[in-house]
């Protein structure tokens, strides 16, 4: 292959990383905000499931967070819970679903007081800021 054409194809590659950063920037800096988080006692829709933080507490490395859920029937609204504690990700040690879900996360490993609740349903969520 000749150098000219090297040089060619070396200028091609160059310019379409460049288009590609432009765009991934465009993107960057018109994307949506996050959305706010939902006060506790607040009821949010997500998906097709209403559902209302009623409250949080933690104790000896776990914290225990009451939902009242209104779901239809048919399905689960016990999946789709998921915390973030001081960084970490955490998933259920247990939930208990009725009309009201009883959520437990094993807290202790986790350092610092940020707890941030997730709930997932399809390609939406909600979350609620549960300490700081």
């Amino acid at each position: 292959m000749k150098t000219r054409t090297l040089l060619l194809l070396a200028l091609a590659c160059g310019t379409a990383i460049m288009l590609a950063g432009a765009v991934l920037l465009f993107q960057l800096a018109t994307g949506d905000d996050p959305a706010e988080a939902v006060p506790v006692g607040v009821a949010a829709e997500v998906g097709d499931v209403t559902i209302t933080v009623t409250r949080s507490a933690e104790s000896d490395g776990v914290l225990t967070v009451n939902a009242d859920v209104d779901a239809p029937a048919g399905t689960d609204p016990s999946t789709g819970f998921r915390l973030i504690a001081s960084g970490r990700a955490l998933d259920p040690a247990s939930v208990e679903c009725s009309t009201e879900c009883t959520v437990t996360f094993a807290t202790a490993a986790a350092d610092g007081s940020s707890r941030v609740l997730f709930y997932t349903r399809g390609d939406e969520q909600v979350r609620w800021v549960l300490g700081e």
